[in-house]
């Protein structure tokens, strides 16, 4: 089958109620609860890296963020990351393609001779495709109750990620 026609465009051009409609269908309204969002809490997404998918009659279908957060490793040291998501699909848009487009989307906007790491907290079998690995974040604190297994981190050099460290609001 092949996948739907679909537009992208930045999530600034979205109004902020509709935004918030899919991330509720995709993820319930308790969503303001998750782990996620205490790592991200105060700040606001960057909109050159944040996207909306239109489906073929150019309703929104799909969005996704990026915020700046950081790493402060145990000497107090903040190392600036950049947490992708939520990724959110309409149920019924879900396995179309749409969270795969907008993946590439955001990591095409990345700065190719120095991209910050790129974390998030989701399934680490539909992730590993995109570069996303657990193996670098067991030592990784969060701001409340996540599975480890799910923390993961995209990075060019791994070398120069902390070992150990809280995730939290990036600011400078």
């Amino acid at each position: 089958m092949a996948e739907p026609t679909r537009t992208l465009i930045p999530l600034e051009n979205v109004e902020s109620a509709m935004i918030e409609q899919v991330l509720d269908r995709a993820f319930g309204p308790d969503r303001h609860g998750r782990t996620a969002y205490k790592i991200r809490e105060g700040t606001d997404w960057l909109p050159a890296l944040s996207f909306a998918a239109l489906d073929e009659d150019q309703m929104l279908a799909a969005t996704i963020q990026a915020w700046p957060v950081a790493l402060t490793d145990p000497a107090g040291r903040a190392h600036p990351m950049i947490m992708v998501g939520p990724i959110a699909v309409l149920p019924e848009n879900q396995d179309q393609g749409y969270g795969r487009a907008l993946i590439a989307a955001l990591t095409a906007g990345l700065e190719p001779q120095a991209p910050l790491p790129q974390v998030l907290i989701g399934d680490t079998a539909y992730y590993e495709r995109f570069g996303f690995t657990n193996a670098y974040t067991g030592g990784w604190r969060c701001p409340g109750p996540w599975d480890p297994a799910r923390l993961m981190v995209r990075c060019a050099n791994p070398a120069v990620l902390p070992r150990e460290g809280m995730l939290g609001p990036w600011r400078p």
